[in-house]
């Protein structure tokens, strides 16, 4: 058996005052992330929280007094990780705390499905991590193609995350599926 850590990437403040923000896809993620939380605690899991902190000033500013979890985010994680760049395993200590812990596992969630939560998938897959991705504990938000101007819904942005890291970076799956792969 694989020692399993939970990622909870970037539950934050700073998201609710960006411009793209909105609550439309927010409670089903919220359930089902405070499901993932609370199934991966109950089974002894680490739940590590990755805030995500940038620049000078704005909402991802340390300044900001944004960078924290959002407030329905209640429960008491293992650990708690700073980053300033897209992975969460690159500049933020969670790689060396992964090592001590004998981690070698993770299941990923949070915001925004396909930047961070992404970026996260493909980075630890190249360390040698197994990666369970669980898409319905990631939120994003419709997005604009700069170039052809057509508009992506969520919905279509996170069933493009799960084609491109399927079989590749990450297995899929759902809450449930998740937490039963916690004790597998």
């Amino acid at each position: 058996m694989k020692k399993t850590a939970l990622l909870v990437i970037d539950v934050q403040e700073s998201f609710r005052h960006r411009p793209f923000w909105t609550e439309q896809d927010l409670p089903a993620y919220r359930e089902a992330q405070q499901a993932l939380i609370a199934g991966a605690q109950a089974r002894g899991v680490p739940v590590i929280n990755i805030l995500h902190e940038a620049g000078a000033d704005g909402p991802f500013s340390a300044a900001s007094g944004l960078v924290r979890p959002l407030d329905w985010m209640a429960h008491q994680p293992a650990a708690t990780f700073v980053k300033h760049v897209h992975n969460a395993l690159t500049d933020s200590g969670l790689q060396s705390w992964l090592i001590k812990h004998g981690i070698q596992k993770l299941a990923i969630s949070g915001i925004r499905t396909e930047q961070c939560c992404e970026t996260t998938t493909r980075v630890a897959s190249d360390l040698g991590y197994e990666v369970d991705f669980v898409t319905e504990a990631t939120l994003t938000f419709p997005m604009t193609h700069v170039g052809s101007g057509v508009v992506y819904s969520a919905a279509d942005i996170r069933a493009r995350t799960e084609l491109v890291l399927a079989g590749r970076f990450a297995t899929i799956v759902t809450v449930e599926e998740a937490l039963r792969r916690m004790a597998d």
